[in-house]
């Protein structure tokens, strides 16, 4: 058989120095536009970077190439982190499942993200952090990764509160079994595709349904009723992840209770025609921190407007975001 010779015109350039590529990718960075990433920590390097171009893994990270991590959020406004201390909680939770050890105690990781917010000099947005297996091969087990790996980013965003109703979708891609969905890994594929379906119809995320016929959850995010009875219902969470926004709601919607706006608050499961049926809709989630729902696979929610009590509920987290009590916000310390 002859030998086929392939013509290409394409030119790969291999740069000899660290000092080449990090000017190339200055370059990429230097657009004259407001930097999204202010700054960045790596346990690798050990350190926090405000050179975007520096904001990278090793390729051989097990959580790039085996989704072998676990991952949190917590959000910055007005210059205090919300929740910084549940989150990290859950994140140690979601880490011991996954089988990853915290190359620091939970302690050092608090003042960590604490020390790079105030680096990064951001008010407004949020903090992204990771704790990965870390790099060392490219085989399956972890066992060749000498250490893990902790990396965290702060991602310069303005948000607000959400006013506008959306629509949703009943969810065809199959959710994560509860081993997987309880914990916030970044195996998110099943997520991805879910909103991806979503948006490919016209609505902006989708409602995912067990496999009992029950609702459990959004593509990143929970999701709450008020039935025509003026109860506050969320989806149990053993078979889905333990929203911190979700349970913190929980926690200040008695004070619509106490005002007699509410019925009660509580856990539930909920099946989809009590859903549809609803007078009110929402998710919840950090970013949010509510978002109403106004139509669900072109059926109107209620009156197809957005709620009263959905809005008051929205008041409440808000209000809590920009002023609440304790430790619930922390005061970054800015040089």
């Amino acid at each position: 058989m002859a030998d086929v010779t392939i013509e290409t015109n394409v030119q790969v350039p291999v740069f000899s120095s660290s000092t080449e590529l990090l000017q190339k990718l200055q370059k990429k960075w230097n657009t004259g536009k407001k930097q999204p990433y202010p700054a960045m920590y790596s346990s690798v390097f050990g350190g926090i970077t405000l050179d975007p171009a520096l904001m990278v893994i090793p390729i051989d990270d097990h959580m790039v190439h085996r989704g072998h991590g676990v991952f949190d959020t917590a959000m910055i406004l007005n210059g205090y982190l919300y929740e910084l201390d549940r989150h990290l909680d859950r994140f140690m939770r979601s880490a011991l499942l996954a089988k990853v050890t915290s190359p620091f105690p939970q302690s050092t990781l608090r003042d960590i993200l604490v020390q790079l917010v105030a680096a990064s000099k951001c008010k407004k947005g949020s903090l992204r952090y990771w704790l990965s297996a870390g790099p060392g091969d490219f085989l399956l087990s972890s066992a060749g990764c000498p250490v893990s790996a902790f990396y965290a980013i702060v991602i310069d965003d303005d948000y607000s509160q959400c006013k506008d109703g959306v629509k949703v979708i009943t969810s065809t891609i199959p959710m994560k079994s509860p081993l997987f969905a309880t914990s916030k890994n970044v195996n998110y594929l099943p997520n991805v595709l879910s909103k991806m379906e979503a948006e490919e119809k016209g609505a902006f995320a989708s409602i995912w349904i067990d496999d009992k016929g029950y609702i459990a959850e959004g593509p990143n995010v929970n999701v709450a009723f008020i039935n025509k009875d003026k109860e506050l219902l969320l989806p149990s969470f053993d078979k889905i992840l333990t929203g911190c926004t979700a349970k913190r709601l929980l926690e200040l919607a008695p004070k619509l209770v106490e005002r007699g706006l509410l019925k009660s608050v509580r856990l539930a499961v909920i099946t989809v025609e009590e859903g549809k049926n609803a007078a009110e809709m929402m998710y919840v989630g950090s970013s949010l921190p509510i978002l109403p729902i106004i139509k669900w696979d072109e059926k109107p929610i209620g009156d197809g407007k957005v709620g009263d009590l959905t809005m008051a509920l929205s008041d409440l987290l808000w209000d809590d975001m920009v002023a609440g009590p304790g430790l619930q916000r922390i005061c970054i310390p800015y040089a």
